[in-house]
């Protein structure tokens, strides 16, 4: 069997992984922050239910989620479902926003309230505080644990292969299925140089946050 070959075919498969995390993370940021607000709400009702939908989310396996969100309207309202990739993107982001919500949370409750009240004092507004005073520090709190989840994202993406997504663990089992187990392994070289960016990046990252020490 030709590597050329194999190695197209994987990499084209590969293009779903992709695309699963690029969109979880153009998402799954955003909604994680608004999340996080809702968690730390004085409005008791609004911040014990968002609490309670983290809770479950994150207590919940990821694969479940995805298998309830595809399958999940049909066999309750009797109702034609998302497709299949749009389920598993559903999944993957609210999954990744109650993630994310619960590193903003920290993130934001770990700066002391003394900045904020002085920011206040000199006659800034709530939204001048938070992206003048708070946004700055929280950014740099959350590179790293933020980081932790972007890889876990990348090998996560796999999961897309329980609705019968073809990413590309699933294209690699199609090879072993006919008896050549190399692509299976094959695989691994993706995952890996995925990640490796990914370090890389994050690295960089921090060093550029470094104003605050």
């Amino acid at each position: 069997m030709s590597l050329s070959l194999v190695s197209a075919r994987l990499f084209e498969s590969f293009m779903l992984n992709g695309e699963i995390f690029f969109i979880t993370l153009l998402l799954g940021l955003p909604l994680g922050l608004v999340v996080s607000f809702g968690s730390m709400s004085r409005f008791r009702p609004l911040s014990w239910l968002t609490k309670t939908f983290v809770w479950i989310v994150r207590g919940s396996p990821l694969m479940l989620q995805i298998i309830i969100v595809f399958y999940g309207p049909g066999l309750i309202w009797g109702i034609k479902g998302v497709g299949r990739v749009d389920a598993t993107l559903v999944a993957f982001v609210i999954n990744y926003a109650c993630y994310f919500s619960e590193i903003f949370r920290g993130g934001i409750e770990g700066i002391p309230a003394g900045q904020k009240e002085a920011g206040q004092v000199l006659g800034m507004t709530r939204t001048q505080v938070f992206f003048k005073v708070t946004f700055l520090q929280l950014v740099k709190r959350i590179v790293p644990p933020s980081g932790n989840e972007i890889m876990t994202l990348v090998k996560d993406t796999a999961l897309a292969n329980i609705i019968a997504n073809k990413e590309i663990i699933m294209m690699a089992q199609e090879y072993g299925s006919k008896g050549y187990i190399w692509p299976l392994f094959y695989t691994l070289v993706f995952f890996l140089a995925a990640c490796g960016l990914l370090t890389l990046l994050l690295g960089r990252v921090e060093k550029k946050l470094s104003y605050f020490r």
